[in-house]
C-alpha cells in the first residue's frame, strides 16, 4: 500500500475557523494549492493568501444559498480517484479532474444550534450536507488522501508535512480517516435524534448513539478494564456540564456515582436544601432540612459507614458551614449547583477532594432515552421520569396516613426511585433513616435496611432505631405480607407501595391487622 503521499493541493471548507489562518499559512509556504468555499475562502484572501475559489474548480457557482457548492464530479473525482489506478487516471485526464491530497472540512454546527434551542427551520439549515459527502469520500481514500475535520488535528498535520518533506504517513491518514468517519457517524446520529424528538418517534428502525470524546480514562469499573467518557452534546446539567475546581481526575466509577446522586438529589429542587450520599450508585442517605449542612448531617447520619469514601450531591449552592462538615470524612465527589468562595477555600486544604459545580439542577421531567447494551443488541427505553403528588394516592387501608407520614411517603417514593431493586426505604421527618438495595428478596431488602439502622442507632448511642415511627416505600409491589410485617417489626406506621400483587387483599389485611397506614401509587419503579 502507498505510505507517503505528498500534499499539493487542499480543500478547505470550514465552519469552525480556529486555528485555520496558521494552519493555511503554515500550507500556503510549503507551496500548498488553496482551494476553498465561501466564507472560509473570503477569510483566507482577506489574510493575504492565495485560494482558488472552488467555483473555479467545478465550473458552476455556488448556488441555493450555498446549501450547493462541493457536489461535483470535479470536486469528488479529485478526491476519490485511486492515483494507481490507470483508468481513474485517464479519467482524470479526461475531465480536466485536478486531484486534491488534503481536505479540510468541519461541519455546520448542528449540535449547537439544537443546543441553544433553535427554531425548527434554523436547525433544517444547519445539518451539513456537501461537508459529510467530502469527508466519506476522503475518508475512503485515504490512501491517498489527507482528511482533517479537527482543528485539534492540526498541529499534527504540519508535524507530519515538517517530517516527511511535505508528505504524510499511511498510519497517519488512517487515524485521520477514523476521526473522521466516528466524527460523521455522531454528526447523523445528532440528526436522527433530532428528528425522533420532533416526530416523536424514538423507537426508529434503525437506532444509534454518538457522542464526543471528553475524556480518557485510566480505567473501568476494574483496573484491567479499558474506558471512556463522551458526552452527547444534550447539555444536560450534570456532570458533562460541570466544572471541576480541584482534586484528581474523575474515575469511571465517581463519573457513574455522581451521576446518580446529582440526579437524585434533582428530585428535591423545590424541597428546600437537600443532601443525597451516594455509594456505588446507591443512596446510602438523603436528608431535607432549614439548612444545607443540617441537610447534609441528616443524609450522613443515615449510614455513616456507607458514606465514607461516597459522593455528596446538594440541590443549592455549596456554602462554608456544609463545607466544614463534609470534610471531616473522606469524600470523594461533591457536585452542587454553585459554591461560594469560602467553601471553595475550605476545600483546597482537601487534595483528593473533587468539588463539581453546575449552573443548575437537572430537570427529572426532561424527557430522554436510555440505553443498555446486552449480547447482540441494546435494550433502549424512555428514561424514569414519571412522579406522584398525594392526589396520586390510593389509600388502601382502614387507616388513612396523617399528614406528617404523607410527607414522609412522598419523599421516600422519590428516594426509592433511585434505589436499586429490589428496593426499600425508611424515612422520618424528611430524611432517609435505613435503606435496602439490590437484593434478590423484598424481605432481604426490609430487613437489611432495618437492621442496618439499628446499627446506627447503636454507633450513634441513640435510645432506639430510628425506624420506629418511620414510613416505607417500596420500588414494586409486596408479593407476600412478610416484607410488609417485617416493616412493621421494625417500627414502620405507614407504607407506600405500587400495588398490583395477586395478594393485595392479604396484604392489606396484614397492613390492617397492625395499623399500618398504606397507599397505592400505581406506578412502579424498577431499577437494574
Amino acid at each position: 500500500m502507498t505510505n507517503l503521499v505528498p500534499i499539493g493541493r487542499a480543500l478547505i471548507s470550514v465552519s469552525d475557523k480556529s486555528g485555520l489562518l496558521d494552519l493555511a499559512r503554515a500550507l500556503a509556504v510549503q507551496g500548498v494549492e488553496l482551494i476553498s468555499t465561501g466564507g472560509t475562502s473570503g477569510m483566507l484572501r482577506t489574510a493575504g493568501l492565495k485560494v482558488r475559489d472552488v467555483s473555479d474548480v467545478t465550473g458552476f457557482p455556488e448556488m441555493m444559498d450555498g446549501r450547493v457548492k462541493t457536489l461535483h464530479p470535479n470536486v469528488h473525482g479529485a478526491l476519490l480517484a485511486l492515483r494507481d489506478d490507470d483508468e481513474h487516471l485517464l479519467a482524470m485526464a479526461a475531465h480536466g479532474i485536478e486531484p486534491i491530497d488534503l481536505l479540510i472540512v468541519n461541519l455546520y454546527p448542528f449540535e449547537e444550534t439544537v443546543a441553544k434551542g433553535a427554531d425548527h427551520d434554523t436547525c433544517i439549515e444547519n445539518i451539513d450536507i456537501g461537508g459529510p459527502a467530502m469527508i466519506r469520500a476522503a475518508s475512503k481514500n485515504h490512501r491517498f488522501v489527507t482528511v482533517l475535520t479537527d482543528p485539534a488535528d492540526y498541529a499534527g498535520l504540519l508535524d507530519q508535512m515538517k517530517a516527511h518533506d511535505g508528505a504524510t504517513t499511511l498510519a497517519f491518514r488512517q487515524k485521520l480517516a477514523l476521526a473522521a468517519y466516528s466524527r460523521t457517524a455522531a454528526y447523523d446520529t445528532a440528526v436522527s435524534g433530532w428528528l425522533s424528538g420532533q416526530l416523536n418517534q424514538p423507537f426508529t428502525r434503525s437506532k444509534s448513539f454518538g457522542g464526543v470524546l471528553a475524556q480518557g480514562l485510566r480505567y473501568g469499573e476494574n483496573p484491567h478494564q479499558a474506558a471512556a467518557f463522551y458526552t452527547d452534546g444534550s447539555r444536560r446539567e450534570g456532570v458533562a456540564t460541570a466544572k471541576q475546581w480541584q482534586g484528581k481526575e474523575l474515575s469511571y466509577n465517581n463519573i457513574n456515582d455522581t451521576d446518580a446522586a446529582f440526579e437524585l438529589v434533582a428530585e428535591f429542587a423545590n424541597a428546600g436544601p437537600a443532601c443525597a450520599i451516594i455509594k456505588h450508585a446507591n443512596p446510602c442517605g438523603v436528608g431535607t432540612a432549614g439548612s444545607l449542612k443540617e441537610a447534609y448531617l441528616r443524609a450522613y447520619a443515615c449510614d455513616q459507614t456507607s458514606a465514607f469514601g461516597g459522593i455528596v450531591a446538594l440541590n443549592q449552592p455549596l456554602d462554608a458551614e456544609t463545607a466544614e462538615e463534609i470534610v471531616k470524612i473522606f469524600t470523594e465527589v461533591v457536585i452542587a449547583p454553585g459554591a461560594s468562595d469560602e467553601a471553595r477555600a475550605i476545600f483546597a486544604g482537601k487534595k483528593n477532594l473533587r468539588l463539581l459545580t453546575t449552573k443548575g439542577l437537572p430537570d427529572p421531567a426532561e424527557k430522554s432515552l436510555a440505553f443498555k447494551q446486552v449480547a447482540g443488541g441494546f435494550l433502549v427505553q424512555d428514561r424514569d421520569t414519571d412522579s406522584i403528588t398525594a392526589d396520586d394516592l390510593k389509600v388502601v387501608t382502614k387507616r388513612a396516613p396523617t399528614d406528617a407520614e404523607l410527607a414522609d411517603l412522598l419523599f421516600a417514593w422519590k428516594v426509592a426511585k433511585h434505589v436499586k431493586s429490589n428496593a426499600i426505604v425508611y424515612v422520618k421527618d424528611g430524611a432517609t433513616v435505613g435503606v435496602g438495595a439490590g437484593q434478590m428478596s423484598r424481605i432481604d431488602s426490609t430487613r437489611i435496611a432495618a437492621r442496618k439502622a439499628g446499627d446506627m442507632a447503636d454507633a450513634l448511642g441513640l435510645a432506639q432505631s430510628p425506624t420506629i415511627g418511620s414510613v416505607v416505600a417500596s420500588d414494586a409491589f409486596f408479593p407476600f405480607a412478610d416484607g410488609l410485617l417485617a416493616a412493621a417489626e421494625a417500627g414502620a406506621t405507614a407504607i407506600i407501595q405500587p400495588g398490583g400483587s395477586m395478594r393485595d387483599d392479604e396484604v392489606i389485611a396484614a397492613a390492617d391487622a397492625a395499623g399500618l397506614a398504606m397507599v397505592f401509587t400505581d406506578q412502579r419503579h424498577f431499577r437494574h
